[in-house]
């Protein structure tokens, strides 16, 4: 006989933790007891030797769905001899247990809604501690139903038997609920409650061309039938979203099949517990909507992940399901600004009276090279921690100023957070503000060190000064001894580049990385962003870059791509053959070619994401732009694949390293357009350039410095065409590849970066 203590650490309380060892321990005629703590769950086993092995066996290789184990620390004790195995009361202390993501509906609690005679038939709101909402509803720790937004639903006798028995799959479930005693649904029109199912007039609304707003674990969806041409287009008119792609949600996979092409790893990732949006090729027959993602050939798709999506998906095939907000503003998620933000959106309002403490957005992935990479990191992910190893300080890493996200690093624990969006408007700077606050409060953390980006005009650096003196101010009023808090900032390609090393673990003083993206201040004042680098997590030296080009008007070009095409094509053929590209515009064109010579709001550029904006404008594809990313997106859409041929870059050698030229591929792409040649076949001869280029530029630092590990990072890398096509032309010449996976390769993943980079320097 023996006896063990267990201390189990990572996301283990909330998840049906302590049921599955008391089921283990009992089927395994084990003695002992369990009990959350401040840090995870303590265990002590007690039994013969091979019943205890095959304990901790189980406990490590088939922990709950939701669970994450990260550390098992056993030691031996002395024998006890008491009888049976118990759950004993959780002990309260420092916030160190870590709390579970928002989980899809699992296939228990499916057969539950969808039994007839189950006492959850059709119920929205039936969980389990195997799925549900969690850090959306969490107001504090510990994860009991009190700190919750459940607190003011009393469960009846039925729930509360269900809540307090080990071998009940709901044991501790804090949401748990039944229609006699939880949250209820509600189903509005022009401001007013109408009686009679939710669902059917969901149905009668979706059948008539309507647009349903439909509130959610983590807010509110616009929705429509997806097979409605005019019902979209009237979801964009009022959306103010005029190009850019709509998610959509299916029931099941025998659907996704109907519309889309999968392979194996898109259906895993589709059918995960997280259940992210997915970017799935169309079939060429895809009956949806032209207006979903109009010429966009992947739709975005995700399977019903709550309960009320699985019954209201019961009697559709595909439905529109996006954030419910105005283009560009953050999601709404609380019931009054609902009702009045959406009186000119939506047409009837399905919500309920669970209250939705934080806003979460959906996440995003694409598959790549069978990995998924997400491309927005949120719902289903947030706030499981990403890894710091070595790490011992409380770090508060900023972020971007587009797709913002923000990293709450402490000990070897990287907490971010869900996408914020563009820090743009109040409402998004409120919201970037007020999450912040809450992470530190629900982490109870006090930062050390403040992480920015160089830009000092950036709302999240300007936030890093006002926040240092915010807490001075706090500490002066309660006569605290003053913490000084460090503000580092870190340059915008570097925490790209930290950020993969960081994902995959890299240490080596001396790898090589390859950033390409829209743009972020450089060390030299200028604006990156084709950059080559070469160092480690904490720092790297700039080895490679784009031959800069002027972005003519400054920011305006960003949004208007043929600025961008009328400057390098000034800067490879001169100034007429550039004014005549632009007849109609040909006045501004040289009011911006004069600004430029004098270097007057024309900052240079060494950006490749604007460099595919550039020749997306000279395909004739996109002068014009409506939302980030657009012309790049188009042009990659364009492609034909069956087109011959390539473009190429020049690589020079200089005295601060390789520059990458691209005039000749930019001579060659004018060549093609006065020849009539496609813009397809313009846009397949230009990503293979990129992609030679970034195995050319990799050869040549490893004859320089010997680097065999190559790091592929920012924006420009959503292109699953490029980076798929770089991998592989990569491993071919014998590299090890790495790119973003778990964060976001767009400046999403910048927070994690800087974090870091700040962690690896102060080790």
């Amino acid at each position: 006989m023996v006896r063990y203590a267990v201390e189990v650490q990572g996301i283990v309380q909330g998840v049906g933790f302590r049921p599955f060892v008391y089921r283990i321990a009992k089927s395994l005629l084990l003695d002992g007891f369990v009990y959350n703590t401040s840090k995870g769950v303590s265990i002590e086993i007690e039994g013969n030797q091979a019943s205890c092995a095959a304990f901790l066996t189980e406990l490590q290789e088939n922990p709950p769905p939701m669970a994450r184990i990260e550390k098992v620390a056993v030691r031996e004790l002395p024998l006890r001899g008491e009888p049976g195995f118990r759950i004993l009361a959780s002990l309260t202390g420092a916030r160190n247990a870590m709390i579970s993501p928002d989980i899809g509906i699992c296939a228990d609690c499916i057969r539950d809604i969808t039994e007839k005679g189950n006492r959850r038939y059709r119920y929205a709101f039936t969980n389990c501690t195997n799925c549900g909402p969690r850090f959306t509803i969490i107001q504090d720790i510990p994860y009991d139903r009190k700190n919750t937004t459940m607190a003011q639903f009393t469960q009846c006798e039925p729930c509360q038997a269900e809540y307090e028995d080990p071998a009940d799959r709901r044991f501790h479930a804090q949401p748990n609920a039944c229609p006699d005693c939880g949250p209820h649904l509600s189903f509005y029109q022009k401001g007013k409650p109408l009686a009679g199912d939710v669902y059917d007039s969901f149905q009668s609304r979706i059948a008539a061309g309507k647009i349903v707003a439909v509130k959610g674990i983590g807010g509110y969806h616009l929705v429509c039938d997806a097979r409605n041409e005019a019902a979209v287009q009237t979801l964009r008119q009022r959306k103010l979203r005029y190009d850019k792609p709509f998610a959509v949600m299916m029931p099941d996979l025998a659907t996704v099949e109907k519309y889309c092409v999968m392979n194996q790893a898109e259906q895993r990732a589709l059918t995960s517990i997280q259940k992210p949006i997915v970017l799935l090729q169309k079939k060429p027959d895809c009956s949806i909507a032209w207006s979903v993602c109009q010429n966009n050939h992947r739709l975005g798709v995700m399977l019903p992940y709550t309960p009320l999506h699985y019954l209201l998906l019961q009697n559709q095939e595909v439905l529109v399901m996006t954030s419910g907000n105005l283009s560009d503003r953050p999601m709404v998620f609380q019931d009054e600004e609902a009702f009045t933000g959406f009186s000119q959106i939506a047409d009837a309002v399905l919500t309920h009276n669970r209250q939705i403490y934080r806003r979460m957005d959906d996440s995003v992935g694409i598959v790549v090279h069978d990995r998924l990479h997400l491309l927005r990191r949120a719902r289903g992910f947030v706030p499981e921690p990403l890894r710091l190893p070595g790490n011992r300080q409380v770090i508060l890493a900023l972020g971007a100023q587009q797709k913002n996200t923000f990293c709450l690093a402490k000990q070897e624990n990287a907490f971010l957070s869900g996408h914020i969006g563009d820090l743009d408007d109040a409402d998004t700077e409120k919201s970037y503000t007020d999450e912040i606050a809450a992470f530190l409060k629900i982490f109870e953390a006090l930062p050390a060190v403040i992480a920015c980006d160089y830009h000092p005009d950036y709302l999240s650096s300007r936030y890093a000064v006002t926040y240092q003196k915010s807490l001075k101010q706090a500490f002066q009023k309660t006569n605290k001894t003053e913490q000084e808090i460090q503000i580092i900032p870190i340059q915008h390609h570097h925490a790209h580049f930290a950020s993969v090393l960081a994902e995959h673990d890299l240490n080596e003083e001396q790898i090589f990385g390859l950033i390409f993206d829209g743009s972020g201040l450089g060390d030299d004042g200028s604006i990156w962003g084709g950059e080559a680098l070469l160092g480690n997590i904490g720092s790297s030296s700039r080895v490679g870059h784009l031959l800069p080009f002027r972005l003519l008007g400054g920011e305006t070009a960003i949004k208007e791509p043929w600025r961008v095409a009328l400057a390098v094509t000034a800067q490879t053929c001169g100034r007429e053959t550039a004014l005549d590209l632009f007849p109609k515009d040909r006045e501004t064109a040289e009011i911006l070619l004069q600004a430029g010579e004098r270097e007057v709001n024309s900052p240079l550029t060494s950006s490749m994401g604007r460099l595919f904006d550039a020749v997306a404008a000279l395909a004739g594809i996109c002068p014009i732009t409506t939302y980030e990313g657009q012309a790049a997106i188009e042009l990659q859409q364009s492609m034909d694949e069956t087109a011959a041929g390539s473009y190429h870059f020049a690589i020079e050698q200089t005295d601060e390293g390789m520059l990458f030229d691209w005039r000749p591929l930019i001579c060659a792409v004018l060549t093609d357009r006065k020849n009539a040649v496609p813009a397809g076949s313009l846009s397949l001869r230009f990503h293979r350039a990129v992609v030679e280029l970034i195995v050319q530029a990799a050869i040549l630092q490893r004859q320089n410095n010997g680097s065999q590990k190559v790091v592929l990072s920012g924006g420009v890398f959503q292109n699953e065409y490029l980076l798929g096509q770089a991998m592989t032309a990569l491993e071919e010449q014998g590299f090890l590849v790495y790119s973003n996976e778990k964060i976001p390769t767009n400046d999403g993943g910048i927070a994690f970066g800087q974090a870091a980079a700040v962690a690896y320097r102060m080790r």
